[in-house]
């Protein structure tokens, strides 16, 4: 098959922890379902972070025209 057998045991590990709801973050998923939690536990981190730069941006739009209204 030109696969190791410790690449086999990495693999079958890894599917089996799958079936059991198991995602590591490192890995790339093997079964459909898990590579979509991964893709939407990245897209969440992502609108997470966007959001956070919002808040600041707003905060620093708020500061700056309170200070020019004095």
């Amino acid at each position: 098959m030109g696969v190791s057998n410790g690449a086999m045991r990495g693999w079958v590990k890894q599917l089996t922890e799958e079936r059991k709801g198991i995602t590591s973050v490192k890995a790339k998923s093997i079964t459909a379902e898990h590579q979509e939690i991964q893709t939407l536990r990245a897209r969440v981190k992502r609108l997470e972070l966007e959001k956070e730069i919002l808040k600041k941006a707003t905060a620093l739009l708020m500061s700056d025209s309170y200070s020019g209204a004095k």
